[in-house]
């Protein structure tokens, strides 16, 4: 389980704000400034402006009907002004990242252009309109702000393009909920009308961690938008949701909104909500104290074993390693017959059967050589949608997060909270980062797993194939010792993570990794300085922290090689901890 770590993305140029107000003066001079509207225009416009011909004028429907230079469009999900999705486009170089629609208009008439944006310089214009072209501009927002102008068609034009686009060298800027209102062009229409606020909104009985919602449909309503304590926790297509991940014995209160083309509603009449009692913090069907083990995929010189051959210390057992696809973020998983298996039915009956034993079967993604890459709402959706399509067809209970090439804490916990919302309350997830990704809150993985904290299991941290590192104390350790073990799991014991949400991560076996090697004795120590405050070394934690999760190997089939010696002494000591 050797680790490629990826650089850091590059810095960020700034802008001088000397820089920013000259090129906003010159373009007030060149002309780019909103024109003044005439009383006879904002009247015919008023009396025409019946319906939108802009089309997916709040890109619910990604980019249909949108052109973007330089590939410089996205669709994203934060922020957005109503719906689900915004447009959020980045200059480059010498382009604005403009973004584009022709709309079908009538001759002689008068349309109001609007639209929403956010963030840097942003512009709003029409141009082919056969008479005056327009546009209007913004020096930038923190929050939404409306740009809004109108022209007059001539005698002669039937479509209009309206554009939006950045400026030079300046950041993204964002745009939701165009609007071009005025008389039908004949290319059919957007709504006009916002739909209305649900009603009825209702909760369903409460799990520990979930709770079903459902409302009443709203007429021209293509979307759903669910709030919980006033922020955004979900999307929905049709009028009900299951909200997972909360907390138990806890109190919240739930509203919902109504989208289209045209906008998103007022929030609903509130309704609220407390979770039930939850069963002993375990995490759904993982013991309090748990021993977690990879299982491989494959021969590499360990013992090669079927599941049913893995030692029954492991109440975790990690199938290592899903497979990427050509789709970005997409994983699969494809059983090597080198470990012997006649048929994929006969691995599935396996996993069946240890979790009819009481055991979770996971699957792990990533893995020294795996190349799962989740950097954007596409990829974070197909591993979302992929991995719970294999929960489905094996039977696994979850999946582990090994990934050993990069991690976008962003977009993974859009996937993990997408996967997490199908498979409900009692998905099991857990992480096995390198000891570098846990040195500190602001690294890619410490975040991802605060992100996730009220839906993650446990993190497993790697504590081998490190060298020396800090601890919580400020004072480096050298791997292979009690005290590496134990100062380097204070830092997420007191960096945010619950201890149930910590286990320590060692090989099985010298030939399991390159360095970082400890005899099981050591491991039993570690845990016992940590929940007890006994057997430290020269580093003794400030507290105790008895809730600790347990301990992980890599890995079952070289614990196997050597007479499964680890299990048997690391397992008994997990599940005797207080």
């Amino acid at each position: 389980m050797d680790r490629v770590r990826k650089g850091r993305p590059g810095v960020r140029h700034r802008i001088g704000a000397a820089i920013a107000v000259g090129a906003a003066a010159a373009l007030a001079v060149t002309g780019l400034a909103a024109p003044a509207q005439s009383a006879d225009a904002g009247a015919a416009a008023a009396k025409a402006a019946d319906v939108n011909v802009a089309k997916n004028a709040g890109f619910e429907s990604d980019l249909s009907n949108w052109t973007c230079t330089a590939s410089s469009g996205a669709i994203v999900a934060s922020p957005v002004h109503g719906g689900a999705k915004a447009l959020k486009a980045t200059p480059s170089g010498q382009g604005n990242a403009e973004c584009s629609q022709i709309v079908s208009v009538k001759p002689n008439s008068t349309y109001k252009l609007s639209s929403w944006v956010q963030g840097s310089y942003a512009y709003l214009g029409a141009r082919g309109s056969g008479t005056t072209d327009v546009s209007t501009w913004t020096p930038g927002n923190s929050s939404w702000q409306q740009l809004s102008t109108s022209f007059t068609t001539g005698a002669n034009t039937t479509s209009v393009t309206v554009y939006t686009h950045g400026w030079y060298g300046q950041s993204a800027y964002y745009v939701d909920d165009v609007s071009v209102l005025g008389p039908d062009g004949g290319g059919g229409t957007d709504p006009v009308e916002i739909p209305a606020v649900p009603a009825g909104l209702k909760a369903g009985t409460p799990t520990s961690t979930s709770v079903d919602l459902s409302w009443t449909p709203v007429s021209a309503a293509t979307g759903y938008t669910i709030y919980r304590d006033g922020t955004k926790v979900a999307s929905a297509g049709g009028a009900s949701a299951t909200i997972s991940g909360l907390t138990p014995e806890t109190t919240y209160s739930f509203q919902v909104s109504a989208s289209n083309a045209a906008g998103e509603s007022a929030k609903s009449t509130s309704v609220s909500v407390r979770t039930a009692k939850g069963g002993g913090g375990d995490g759904g069907p993982v013991p309090k104290h748990a021993l977690t083990g990879y299982w491989q995929n494959f021969d590499n010189g360990a013992t090669v074993q079927k599941l049913r051959d893995v030692s029954s210390q492991y109440d975790i057992i990690a199938v290592s390693f899903a497979d990427a696809t050509t789709t970005p973020g997409q994983i699969t998983f494809n059983l090597d017959p080198a470990v012997g298996y006649s048929s994929t039915a006969d691995f599935k009956a396996d996993i069946a059967a240890k979790k009819a034993a009481g055991k979770s079967v996971i699957l792990s993604v990533g893995g020294e050589k795996g190349t799962i890459s989740v950097n954007s709402d596409a990829s974070a959706t197909a591993f979302a949608d992929s991995a719970y399509a294999l929960m489905q067809e094996y039977g696994f209970n979850g999946v582990d997060i090994d990934l050993e090439n990069g991690l976008n804490p962003t977009y993974m916990t859009k996937a993990l909270r997408q996967l997490s919302a199908k498979a409900g309350p009692n998905m099991v997830l857990t992480m096995a980062p390198q000891t570098i990704d846990m040195q500190s809150t602001s690294g890619g993985y410490f975040q991802t797993a605060l992100n996730v904290k009220d839906i993650l299991t446990v993190v497993n941290m790697q504590y081998y194939n490190s060298g020396s590192m800090l601890g919580c104390d400020g004072k480096v350790y050298s791997q292979g010792s009690v005290d590496f073990l134990t100062a380097l799991a204070c830092i997420q014991l007191e960096g945010g993570l619950d201890p149930s949400q910590v286990g320590i991560g060692v090989p099985a076996s010298t030939r399991g990794a390159g360095s970082g090697y400890v005899a099981p004795s050591v491991v039993n120590n570690a845990l016992d300085c940590l929940t007890r405050g006994t057997g430290c070394g020269s580093f003794k934690p400030s507290r105790t922290y008895p809730s600790l999760r347990g301990a992980m190997t890599w890995s079952t089939n070289w614990d196997a090689t050597a007479g499964n010696a680890w299990s048997n002494s690391v397992g008994p000591k997990v599940h005797s901890l207080p």
